[in-house]
């Protein structure tokens, strides 16, 4: 048992994961320890004290301990010693033999990884947000967005519970955009480490493509660095998803295992967009997470054939256009948290959103021109959806550019946008006259010095 395994809620937002004051208190074996430095010494141009401590992420009174266990063993020498922590060191030949051999079986050299005991029971206890979600923080959530009241309700309680949701709705109704926006509702920041050991594998968890780190300013002066305070991440996966991206990854030459993208969002949301699209069959990759949907553990396997039991703590979001019922079973509906359809904008609630959009891009229109591309919906008897104002502006905006014009919305730049984004066709003019390129060839001719010719 670690310190960090009995450590409550209250004392982890107040002072961060403790520091460990003994090389026991860290969960790690002595010897991965004393292996993971050497290759530390081996890398570092001057490898010191100090400075290995930091590519350690441990104490510096805990590093020389390891260290002197090396210098005992004969692996390092000491070449200067100094002022405390300043002392260096360099590699013998038994130091390189080892490392040939550590390498050849883990090629991790990052910070000093945290036990799956104490991984787990971080993951567990930040996993609920301190405050729950209310009525007015879902609204600044999704403060950009125009929303009826009974879907940001559903959202509220989708966020409080978190329980898997379920979005449906036709293509360009804003289901991404809800998905996305999701995770703004969650509140705080959360411990993660760099990495996870178990019998000497090494998971990767921390990503800088997923996880950003908070400023130093709401960071603990003491704690232990081998976890990072981040953002609560958001994970969003799409086509590119197969079943084999929810296991762990083993490189082949870097010797350790990158953690899967729901290990990634544990403590965030992860939103898998445009499900049923996938590479893989939807109903095989539900049937993959029937279980770590309903239990909240996830079982992932190592390449030694060994399974190991990670916390599932994250809220998953499963957003399509397809219908449900052709994606998956009541059987596993049922076990879906919240079901809920995001439906087209009505006229009101589209003018709203093209508002906005035109606010935010500095685009100036009379009332007029709205009323014109509200008419020309009802003209071509088309479904309105909520992506449409952003997309019809940006290509206005791109008209005006070419143009050289103000950013001003003109009943012609509609048309001539609306033809761009909904493909009309392009067709000459009656009055163009089309001249045969014989004839074309011919009066370039008669053009043409005499003298040239």
């Amino acid at each position: 048992m670690t310190q960090t395994t009995i450590l409550s809620r209250i004392e982890l937002e107040s002072m961060g994961p403790p520091v460990a004051e003994e090389i026991a208190d860290l969960g790690i074996g002595e010897g991965f320890l004393c292996d993971l430095a050497l290759k530390h010494v081996a890398m570092l141009p001057e490898p010191t004290t100090t400075a290995v401590a930091e590519r350690l992420h441990l104490p510096r009174a805990l590093t020389e301990e390891i260290l002197e266990k090396l210098y005992r063993e004969k692996l390092i020498e000491v070449r200067l010693q100094t002022a405390v922590g300043s002392t260096r060191y360099s590699m013998l030949d038994r130091g390189w033999e080892r490392l040939v051999r550590l390498l050849s079986i883990c090629g991790y050299s990052g910070a000093t990884p945290v036990s799956l005991n104490d991984y787990a029971h971080m993951m567990r206890l930040q996993s609920i947000p301190s405050h729950p979600a209310s009525l007015d923080t879902v609204r600044a959530a999704f403060h950009d967005l125009i929303l009826p009241d009974s879907l940001l309700q559903t959202l509220g309680c989708v966020i409080n519970s978190r329980r898997s949701l379920f979005l449906t709705g036709l293509p360009g109704t804003g289901k991404t955009a809800v998905a996305e926006r999701i995770n703004n509702a969650l509140p705080g920041a959360i411990w993660i480490p760099y990495a996870v050991e178990i019998d000497g594998q090494i998971i990767r968890v921390f990503d800088s493509h997923c996880h950003r780190p908070v400023s130093v300013e709401d960071t603990p002066v003491e704690y232990d660095h081998r976890w990072v305070l981040i953002k609560r991440p958001l994970v969003v996966v799409g086509g590119e998803l197969t079943l084999e991206n929810a296991d762990l990854t083993w490189s082949e030459s870097a010797k350790f295992y990158e953690a899967p993208f729901q290990m990634k969002s544990n403590g965030g949301t992860l939103v898998i967009d445009d499900f049923g699209r996938q590479r893989v069959a939807p109903q095989d990759l539900l049937n993959r997470w029937i279980v770590p949907l309903e239990r909240r553990v996830d079982y992932l396997a190592l390449h030694t054939g060994k399974k190991i039991e990670v916390p599932f703590e994250q809220l998953v979001v499963f957003s399509t256009n397809l219908d449900e019922n052709d994606l998956a079973d009541q059987a596993f509906l049922r076990r879906m948290g919240y079901r809920a359809r995001v439906e087209p904008p009505t006229a009101g609630a589209y003018s709203e959103i093209f508002k906005r959009q035109a606010h935010t891009r500095g685009i100036r229109y009379q009332q007029s021109v709205l009323d014109h591309v509200l008419n020309k919906y009802k003209l071509e008897h088309r479904q309105m959806k909520g992506c449409e104002p952003r997309d019809l502006l940006d290509r206005a905006t791109d008209i005006c550019l070419f143009e050289g014009q103000t950013l001003e919305l003109t009943a012609p730049i509609v048309d001539v946008a609306w033809r761009n984004y909904f493909g009309a066709s392009h067709s000459f003019d009656a009055a163009h006259r089309f001249v045969p390129q014989a004839e074309e060839s011919q009066s370039f001719s008669s053009l043409a010095d005499p003298l040239e010719l």
